[in-house]
């Protein structure tokens, strides 16, 4: 499979070596652009489905984090090429697939885009498997794909669903549950069910809302105590079930 990629590195010299070495020996790699600053990444990636991002961590105005952290929803994997290697847990924290050091070792390179290639293929394989009720005819159902089969949700108990990165937190009464798939993807998967999507990070299954308290946006508490936020766009949409 191709995978659809952008080299983000602010000194241009270094986007060639990157850009070279990927023309060369990644073949299965299409690069379809290329960024020296924060802002022109986030144009880059508004702009194009991306699988895969080579990023340098220190930028003008800002470092690779907060580039990450401003896309909550991602669905790309992040290989991190820098000439430090400090940066390698704040790199993990963050889900990235691969941290390359400069120079860039050809052998590590092409072994970080074989990952992602296997990470992306295994992604499209469970494409679907993830599914609400309508798709299967069973009511009110939510398949989870695990390791060793899957795992069956009612939906009803579901209380609300929060962003990590790439992934998203399923959290019912007792428990919560980490799901490989983003939080839009849920909101998708769910929209034929009483579930608002009340913050960048929060999807909430409205019946398990107790209590909404006022403000620019206001939060709401759940059933189990939690009180989420609610963003000051989202709050129309969710006041919307009240009405």
């Amino acid at each position: 499979m191709d995978l659809k990629a952008i080299i983000v590195e602010d000194e241009a010299n270094s986007r060639e070596i990157i850009r070279n070495y990927i023309t060369k020996y990644c073949k299965n790699v299409l690069l379809v652009g290329e960024a020296a600053s924060i802002k022109e990444a986030m144009v880059l990636i508004e702009n194009n489905t991306l699988d895969l991002i080579f990023l340098d961590v220190e930028m003008p105005f800002g470092n690779a984090f907060d580039l990450l952290d401003q896309l909550p929803d991602r669905t790309f994997e992040t290989v991190f090429v820098t000439a430090y290697d400090q940066y390698a847990k704040d790199a993990l924290n963050h889900h990235a697939a691969y941290y390359l050091t400069k120079p860039i070792n050809i052998d590590e390179l092409i072994n970080a885009v074989d990952y992602v290639e296997t990470v992306r293929a295994k992604e499209i394989a469970l494409e679907g498997e993830v599914l609400s009720s309508k798709s299967k005819g069973v009511t009110g159902k939510l398949t989870l794909p695990q390791q060793d089969g899957f795992q069956v949700l009612n939906i009803p108990e579901i209380l609300y669903c929060k962003a990590d990165d790439n992934y998203t937190e399923i959290y019912l009464e007792n428990t919560k549950i980490l799901v490989s798939k983003t939080l839009k993807y849920f909101e998708d998967a769910l929209a034929e069910f009483a579930f608002a999507r009340v913050h960048k990070s929060y999807l909430v299954n409205v019946n398990e809302v107790v209590k909404y308290r006022k403000g620019k946006g206001g939060s709401v508490v759940m059933s189990n105590g939690k009180e989420l936020l609610v963003s000051a766009s989202k709050k129309k949409d969710f006041l919307a079930f009240f009405n």
